[in-house]
């Protein structure tokens, strides 16, 4: 992996100048992706952003810019009515149709891969970086995340004991309650995290059965905050039939964080990972 941020560092740096910043800088920018929207805030292009969608809430001052909406809700009027230079955008987060509406208008757009790995996330901060002409603002970003990994490494060389099991359930109300399968992030910040993640046999999320968590029976439950909330708290869990029986509900092991922090596989991803491993080894 270590090769892979030198390379990464070297092609971050390969083509930028002092001009051609200060055109990104100048352009308004509509951002779509929290991931997207905290990484191009960290390139220093914050207060360029004049708008964003309800899932970029980090920082906190991206939430008091003007809503887009969210994925399919998004209308294409609603973008140009704000005359934005630049639209840069998660892929596929825009409907086709709203996306062939906005070329054909000739705006400035560009969408970026989510990261569900750290090299993707390295890979997006050196493709926007790259874009913006940011050099040293994604080199800068680029060595703190491998800082972060690096403490994390060191962490987990410490553990002596087997690692537990975690299951991450997405909830959205006691009625809508999913599992995260193999190719989401989920898997890679369970395993990030030093945890053991199943192999849950399906890629997508999925509707979570009471067989299912009989059957996986995780040593801990990991959920967004938000979803958590959704259901009140800890004592709500109780309505997801089937928990009751988990190991990870008996001796109440479950773990909740902010959804982008958690989900987004940003530039804080190493630091989240961290504070997952800390909250289950010094236990």
């Amino acid at each position: 992996m270590k090769a892979n941020f030198l390379f990464l560092l070297f092609i971050v740096g390969a083509c930028s100048s002092p001009q051609q910043k200060q055109e990104s800088e100048s352009k308004k920018i509509i951002t779509a992706g929290g991931t997207v929207t905290e990484i191009v805030h960290e390139l220093g292009f914050g207060a360029s952003i004049i708008a964003t969608d309800i899932t970029s809430t980090f920082p906190e001052s991206m939430k008091s810019l003007p809503s887009i909406g969210y994925r399919n809700q998004i209308k294409t009027e609603g973008i140009l009515s704000l005359s934005p230079d630049m639209i840069l955008a998660e892929q596929d987060y825009l409907s086709p149709e709203v996306v062939a509406q906005l070329k054909s208008t000739g705006v400035e757009i560009r969408f970026f891969e989510k990261p569900t790995t750290v090299d993707g996330t390295v890979q997006l901060i050196t493709e926007l970086s790259t874009y913006l002409d940011a050099k040293e603002q994604g080199e800068s970003i680029i060595s703190k995340l491998k800082s972060d990994l690096d403490k994390l490494e060191t962490y987990l060389a410490q553990i002596q004991t087997d690692k537990p099991s975690m299951l991450f359930v997405m909830a959205r109300g006691e009625d809508m309650i999913f599992v995260g399968g193999d190719e989401t992030f989920a898997p890679s910040i369970i395993t990030l995290s030093g945890l053991e993640s199943p192999l849950l046999g399906f890629k997508d999320f999925i509707p979570l059965t009471p067989e299912a968590l009989t059957k996986f029976n995780p040593d801990y439950i990991l959920l967004f905050d938000s979803g958590l909330a959704s259901l009140g708290g800890k004592e709500g869990l109780r309505k997801i039939r089937g928990i009751e029986q988990t190991t990870a509900f008996q001796k109440d092991q479950i773990l909740a964080y902010d959804g982008l922090l958690l989900s987004g596989f940003g530039p804080r991803v190493a630091e989240v990972a961290l504070e997952i491993a800390k909250a289950v080894y010094q236990k």
